[in-house]
C-alpha cells in the first residue's frame, strides 16, 4: 500500500477504540434509564422475535404508519412494555446521537478547510445563530410548517453565511475577517432569539425553546430520525466526493488557481454543504456547541491534514463524542436529564481554550 492510499483512510486501531466507544456508550443510553431492566431484558428487547419476525412491526415503528401504510405492510403486532421502551424511545435516541455527531463532525472538517483555520466551526461562523433563530422563529410564530425545519434551518443557516461572507468579502476573503463576521453575526442572531422568549406566553414552550436552544435529544423519536438522515446520506457523500477540492483549498488560494481551481466558488460551495450538515442537525437536536469544532481536531491529531481520512475519521469520532456526551447527560443526575448542549459547551469550552493557545501559529490570515 503506498502513502498516499493510506492517507485516504482513517487508520483501524482508532477506528476500533471510536467504535468501542460509541458501542459503551449505546448500551448504556439503551441500558439504563428511568424504566430500570436488567441487561438481559434489554438484550432480550433488542432481538425480540415479535419484532424481528414481523418486519411490518419494525417498518412501522421506523418509518411510521403513513409511510408504511404507502408501502402496504400489514398492521404491527403489539410488542410488551421493555420492547416498545427501547425501541420507541432509546434506539432512536442513539441513531440520533449519531446522526448529529456525523453532521457536525463534518461540518466543522469542512469549515476548517475552507477557513484554513482550525478554530473555526459552525458556531465561529455564525451558521448556528442563522440556522437555529430561523427554526426558533417558525416554532414560536409558525407551527404549522414544523416538518420543513431542516430546509428553514438550512435556509437560515445559508442566509447568515451569506450575511457573513458579505461582511468579510474585500477582494476576497480571508479566514480572519470570516470568523471576525462570524462572531458579530452570532452574537445579533443570539440577541434576537433573546427577544423572541419574550413573545412567548406559556412558560412550558419558554423551557422547551431554551432547552432547544441549548441543544438536546431529549424527546428524540423516529419522526426525527427520518427528518435529518436523508439529508445527512446526501450529506456525508458530497463531502466525501469533495475531498479532494478541500486538499487543494487548503494550498492557499493561488495555489489552488493555480492549479486550475475557482478557490472563491470552491469555498462558496462547501460553505453551502457545511451549512446544511450543521442546519440538519439543529433541526432536529437544536444548536449543540463545540463539537463541529473539537471532533476534526481530535481526528487531525491521529491523520493528519488529508481531508478524505478527516472527513472518514469524523463518522466514526462524531458519533462516539455526541453519545458519550449524551449519556453524561441522562445518566448523570438520573432520573433528571439535563441538555447535551451543557456537557458539549462546558467541556468543548474548555478544549477550545486550550486549542487557542496550542494552535495560534495555525490561524493564517
Amino acid at each position: 500500500m503506498n502513502r498516499s492510499s493510506r492517507s485516504s483512510r482513517f487508520p483501524v486501531v482508532p477506528a476500533l477504540v471510536a467504535v468501542a466507544v460509541a458501542a459503551v456508550a449505546a448500551w448504556l443510553q439503551i441500558g439504563f434509564g428511568s424504566y430500570e431492566s436488567t441487561g438481559t431484558e434489554v438484550w432480550a428487547a433488542l432481538t425480540d422475535s415479535e419484532l424481528w419476525g414481523h418486519p411490518a412491526t419494525l417498518l412501522r415503528l421506523v418509518l411510521g404508519d403513513s409511510m408504511a401504510d404507502m408501502l402496504g405492510t400489514s398492521p404491527s403486532r403489539p410488542l410488551a412494555t421493555p420492547t416498545l421502551i427501547v425501541w420507541s424511545v432509546r434506539v432512536p435516541r442513539v441513531v440520533l446521537a449519531l446522526i448529529v455527531g456525523m453532521n457536525l463532525g463534518i461540518a466543522g472538517t469542512v469549515f476548517q478547510g475552507i477557513t484554513r483555520n482550525e478554530l473555526a466551526g459552525p458556531y465561529l461562523l455564525g451558521v448556528s445563530a442563522g440556522a437555529g433563530l430561523a427554526v426558533l422563529i417558525v416554532l414560536v410564530l409558525i407551527p404549522e410548517i414544523g416538518p420543513h425545519l431542516p430546509l428553514i434551518a438550512g435556509l437560515g443557516g445559508m442566509a447568515s453565511f451569506l450575511i457573513v461572507y458579505g461582511i468579510a468579502w474585500h477582494h476576497g476573503t480571508s479566514s480572519v475577517r470570516l470568523v471576525l463576521a462570524g462572531v458579530i453575526v452570532a452574537a445579533i442572531g443570539g440577541a434576537v432569539q433573546t427577544a423572541l422568549f419574550l413573545l412567548i406566553e406559556d412558560l412550558g414552550s419558554i423551557h422547551d425553546a431554551v432547552s432547544w436552544t441549548t441543544g438536546t435529544l431529549t424527546g428524540a423519536d423516529w419522526q426525527r430520525v427520518r427528518i435529518a438522515f436523508p439529508w445527512t446520506v446526501i450529506v456525508v457523500a458530497l463531502a466525501l466526493a469533495s475531498s479532494r477540492h478541500l486538499d487543494v483549498l487548503l494550498l492557499g488560494d493561488e495555489r489552488a488557481r493555480a492549479l486550475g481551481m475557482r478557490a472563491e466558488r470552491a469555498r462558496f460551495l462547501l460553505a453551502g454543504l457545511a451549512v446544511f450538515a450543521a442546519a440538519s442537525t439543529i433541526a432536529v437536536a437544536g444548536m449543540i456547541a463545540f463539537v463541529g469544532l473539537i471532533v476534526p481536531h481530535i481526528v487531525r491529531t491521529v491523520v493528519g491534514p488529508a481531508s478524505r481520512a478527516l472527513l472518514l475519521g469524523c463518522l466514526l469520532v462524531g458519533p462516539a463524542i455526541m453519545l458519550t456526551a449524551d449519556a453524561v447527560a441522562r445518566l448523570l443526575f438520573s432520573p433528571a436529564q439535563i441538555p447535551v448542549g451543557l456537557v458539549t459547551g462546558i467541556v468543548g469550552g474548555g478544549y477550545f481554550l486550550y486549542l487557542m493557545r496550542r494552535t495560534q501559529y495555525l490561524i493564517r490570515p
